[in-house]
């Protein structure tokens, strides 16, 4: 069995807890997820069965979609609506959309972001969570991210004397929403929290047809398959090139090419993924020492 799974991740499971359920339903071992999600979030879980376990890097990598909610006006100890209430600066008034969105567009762009301290970021070999738990401090890392979309999506409501608003982003890997919602605050003058959050699109997959586990189980039961879609789906991102049958055999005992076979020019500065009668067999990469070769990184057949 091998494929990818666009999986509705619902709320209130780890990103873990899904591979788990998942190896027990389809009886198999060799199964991974292509992009961790807060358990507070739902939403797109792109999972990567059999063999197209070995593309994950290149979803992971891919840019993603969220809607959610963000709350001005109190912040918490996980920068979401989990955590317990650590500041609070009650509105007298709110804020105009024109102010929010004048705020919100100072974020688009490439920045620099720190992880919140309930993240599963490793320091010293420990996640961050585990040092917030123990009350603990330790530096965190910065992080280069990128913001390509931060907008509205409907009219702030003013309510108790705090505000929310619904939002859209399109964003690199490695953004910490909750992070983003903390810092919009901080750019109004007020403590803020994200108060909700849905992953709508991760690696090409949208959650308009992303499955559930219940479903998925529905369907294996019946022996349909059809929630497997190709591996192809995980390099949609990468450049492609085809191979002759000569080529292709060479590929199997792991040959090495020269640029100049798939027309290149230039040395790659990205992985290049190959096919074979439409259908993905290796991924390659710029030989680290010979400017002219290509060499294999990854060969799936």
């Amino acid at each position: 069995m091998e494929g990818i799974i666009n999986l509705y991740k619902e709320a209130g499971m780890t990103s873990h807890d899904c591979v788990f359920k998942l190896r027990k339903i389809l009886q198999t071992k060799k199964i991974g997820h292509g992009g961790t999600l807060d358990p507070d979030v739902e939403g797109v879980l792109p999972i990567c069965v059999g063999r197209a376990t070995k593309v994950i890097e290149y979803m992971v990598d891919s840019g993603k979609t969220y809607e959610g909610e963000i709350t001005l006006g109190y912040s918490t100890t996980t920068e979401d609506a989990s955590g317990e209430l650590v500041n609070q600066q009650l509105l007298d008034v709110p804020f105009s959309q024109e102010e929010i969105e004048t705020a919100m567009a100072t974020f688009i762009g490439e920045q620099l972001q720190m992880p919140p301290m309930y993240s599963a970021v490793k320091v010293n070999g420990r996640k961050l969570y585990e040092y917030a738990r123990n009350n603990e401090t330790v530096e965190r890392p910065i992080r280069k991210i990128n913001i390509f979309s931060f907008r509205l999506v409907d009219t702030p409501i003013f309510s108790d004397a705090t505000q929310r608003f619904k939002f859209r982003v399109v964003c690199s890997k490695g953004t910490y929403i909750r992070t983003l919602a903390v810092d919009l605050g901080k750019k109004l003058g007020v403590p803020s929290h994200m108060s909700y959050l849905k992953r709508t699109e991760a690696a090409g997959l949208s959650i308009d047809n992303a499955i559930r586990l219940s479903e998925i189980d529905t369907c294996y039961q019946k022996s349909d398959f059809s929630f497997l879609q190709p591996i192809e789906l995980g390099i949609q991102n990468l450049p492609c090139f085809s191979v002759s049958e000569i080529q292709f055999n060479q590929l199997k005992n792991g040959g090495k090419f020269l640029m100049s076979e798939f027309g290149l020019q230039k040395r790659p500065t990205r992985p290049i993924a190959i096919f074979f009668q439409k259908k993905l067999v290796a991924i390659y990469i710029a030989h680290p020492e010979k400017k002219d070769i290509l060499k294999p990184s990854k060969i799936l057949v």
